[in-house]
């Protein structure tokens, strides 16, 4: 199975980043902060989840590449990916662009007016991982700060680090810190108190030394308030970020999930058996409500055929963002699986358009859609 390979975010292997998003039409039819340090008061209980992405969005975060130091000359290129990404999500929902100040109206003339670029300063495009966790609590949303460590220091973040609280301060909304490092892509929900993750990128010494999966678990369930967690093994220390879940196994309702599988005919390696050790938790799991749950897989593309090459090189179909009208997915070139994969997707979101946008410096850089984008839900109703 190709994975994400064993580099660093952002020093991708240059490839031809032409050709628009397309689309097929669906079918008619100043904040308080509440530290969680020990000995300092709990996040409420009462009414606190932590929403699926198909739930309605007030506005989808985004990141504009920064640095040549992490992207090198590839720089250019994944900026013309990411805005052609931002213009297909854009074009279905509001979307902020974060972007450095001295570099927002290179962000806004390269994105259009349709997106709304706001200066934060930023290192890097992964607004999934650096962008906070929002939560509702007692009619109020909330953030999460989970202390971006740059997936246990593998890469400078000093921008990063701060961008949970940035967005936090700007957007009026309460901010709940925690002991937890960790990041976005390594959560994933049904909306109905069950949360996925994998041990290789949460019980890790570069993120969480000396804690307990047991002790990580307590803390999630505290602070999302999820109250069924299930727990897949993931790949230590061949890509970025341990393996973060979500592009491993996705939600697509409570009691269905996506499951990455390996093109049929290619070789084991350590992400096909990742995905088999996922399947097989799957098979005995059971979900928040005491359901057993659905596995449909979705195959990744034929390697020979993809555009994007490199050893870091992200072919999960499971990196989708759901968006409010759109689901968004990677096209990699292989027109068959490419087919395949927006049949899979437009057969669990039958109303929502399916939109295969084409991302390859992204890719080739280790991660992708789910990876680049990060959803703020609507206000809860009091």
């Amino acid at each position: 199975m190709a994975g994400v390979g064993a580099g660093t975010f952002g020093l991708a292997a240059c490839s031809d980043s032409s050709g628009d998003a397309a689309q097929v039409p669906a079918p008619s039819g100043g904040p308080s902060e509440n530290p969680s340090a020990p000995g300092s008061p709990s996040p409420t209980r009462v009414g606190r989840r932590f929403g699926a992405e198909w739930e309605p969005h007030a506005r989808t975060f985004m990141s504009w590449p920064a640095s040549t130091g992490i992207w090198d000359t590839d720089l250019p290129a994944v900026r013309t990916d990411i805005a052609r990404l931002a213009r297909a999500i854009a074009a279905t929902e509001p979307l902020v662009m974060l972007a450095r100040p001295d570099q927002a109206d290179a962000a806004e003339s390269a994105c259009g007016s349709d997106v709304e670029v706001v200066p934060i300063a930023v290192d890097d495009l992964w607004a999934r991982d650096t962008a906070p966790v929002f939560v509702e609590d007692g009619g109020r949303l909330r953030g999460v700060d989970l202390d971006f460590n740059g997936w246990g220091d593998k890469q400078a973040h000093a921008n990063d680090a701060l961008v949970a609280r940035e967005v936090l301060a700007r957007y009026g909304i309460s901010r709940d810190r925690t002991w937890i490092v960790g990041e976005g892509g390594a959560l994933e929900t049904d909306g109905a108190g069950t949360l996925l993750a994998t041990e290789s990128s949460l019980v890790n010494t570069n993120r969480n030394p000396d804690k307990t999966r047991q002790q990580i678990e307590d803390e999630l369930k505290r602070l999302l308030g999820v109250t069924t967690m299930i727990w897949f093994d993931g790949v230590r220390g061949q890509d970025i970020t341990d393996a973060h879940v979500d592009a491993l196994v996705r939600f697509v309702a409570p009691g269905v999930v996506l499951l990455d599988t390996a093109f049929p005919g290619e070789p084991e390696d350590s992400w096909s058996m990742s995905a088999a050790q996922a399947r097989s938790v799957l098979k005995d799991a059971t979900d928040a409500r005491g359901k057993t749950i659905e596995v449909v897989d979705l195959p990744q593309p034929d390697p020979a055929r993809t555009n994007g090459r490199g050893d870091d090189f992200l072919s999960s179909y499971a990196n989708f963002y759901i968006g409010n009208k759109a689901v968004f997915f990677p096209k990699f070139g292989d027109g068959a699986a490419d087919d395949r994969a927006g049949q899979i997707l437009k057969d669990h979101f039958p109303t929502r358009d399916i939109v295969p946008v084409r991302i390859d410096v992204i890719a080739s850089g280790g991660g992708g859609i789910h990876c680049a984008t990060h959803d703020q839900p609507t206000a809860p109703v009091a």
